[in-house]
């Protein structure tokens, strides 16, 4: 089957009512890494109960519809569906805990070719359900490796943030525990790709892969640690695109450059000279 663009386009994906909990707080934390120093008090505030804090990025998950693509009535090739990027606004302060509403809609569906796959453009917004309160919008956009050549639209495509050619003015490492999809995955992505070794090679890959998400948490960690100073509030926007995965176990090296009210940023796995996540801008509030 393949894609029907109009059908695709104006596909209808349930809102997600969501009970945010603090132990979903801090579970989606754990499985960004955080918490690997256990004394560190700037960690221990997005993990522990008392004056808990909610990462940045955590917007990401809040109101996910889950794989809505593996419906057979999309035409999506589900086993060759990759993340290809991803970015977030922060609109008011993520809550550790309450009821939350998110409802996507799919905002451009992009054919690169039959050799060359498809892309699904989506953007969420998630409110707080008893306020209405717009808490963050997300952006996304899925990469369909086996669908293209569909006969749809071959653009408009946004142009990539450049990333400059100097010396980064921060380098930040931080290592990938080997169960971190495992953990991961328990904030409602349960994709097989992350979980299943058998699954993964059917879909091109030698062991299950990082999340694309969790990729994309790890380096926000990473923005929030070496230019925020641990102040979630700080951290207003960030987007970036995937260009390689990431396996469990590894170690992700952000690069950071500094701008007046913003930073560019890209993210490489040192061990095996890959950038991972690029192209990267994330929006810096003053103190």
């Amino acid at each position: 089957m393949t894609i029907n663009y109009e059908k695709l386009l104006n596909w209808d994906i349930p809102a997600v009512e969501q009970q945010l909990t603090k132990r979903d707080t801090i579970l989606y934390a754990l499985g960004c890494g955080l918490g690997a120093d256990p004394v560190d008090q700037n960690q221990l505030q997005f993990v522990y109960e008392e004056h808990l804090k909610a990462l940045p990025t955590m917007a990401i998950i809040l109101g996910y519809p889950g794989p809505w693509h593996a419906n057979t009535g999309t035409g999506v090739t589900r086993s060759h569906v990759v993340h290809g990027e991803q970015g977030f606004t922060i609109h008011h302060p993520l809550p550790v805990e309450g009821r939350i509403v998110g409802k996507t809609r799919v905002t451009s569906v992009i054919d690169k070719g039959a050799d060359k796959g498809a892309l699904i453009l989506t953007n969420c917004e998630v409110r707080d359900q008893s306020s209405n309160t717009l808490l963050c919008t997300l952006t996304s956009t899925t990469f369909c490796r086996a669908d293209g050549g569909f006969g749809g639209p071959t653009g408009p495509i946004k142009p990539s943030h450049p990333i400059p050619d100097s010396k980064p003015d921060i380098v930040c490492d931080l290592s990938i525990s080997p169960q971190a999809a495992l953990i991961y995955r328990l904030s409602g992505d349960y994709n097989p790709l992350h979980a299943d070794p058998e699954y993964a090679k059917k879909s091109g890959f030698k062991m299950p892969i990082l999340h694309g998400r969790a990729t994309f948490s790890v380096v926000g960690h990473a923005i929030l640690k070496s230019v925020c100073g641990y102040n979630p509030s700080r951290l207003k926007s960030m987007e970036g695109r995937f260009s390689s995965p990431v396996y469990p176990g590894e170690t992700i090296r952000t690069e950071i450059w500094n701008h007046s009210d913003s930073i560019s940023f890209k993210a490489t796995v040192p061990d095996r000279n890959v950038t991972v996540l690029n192209n990267g801008r994330a929006e810096i509030l003053p103190e």
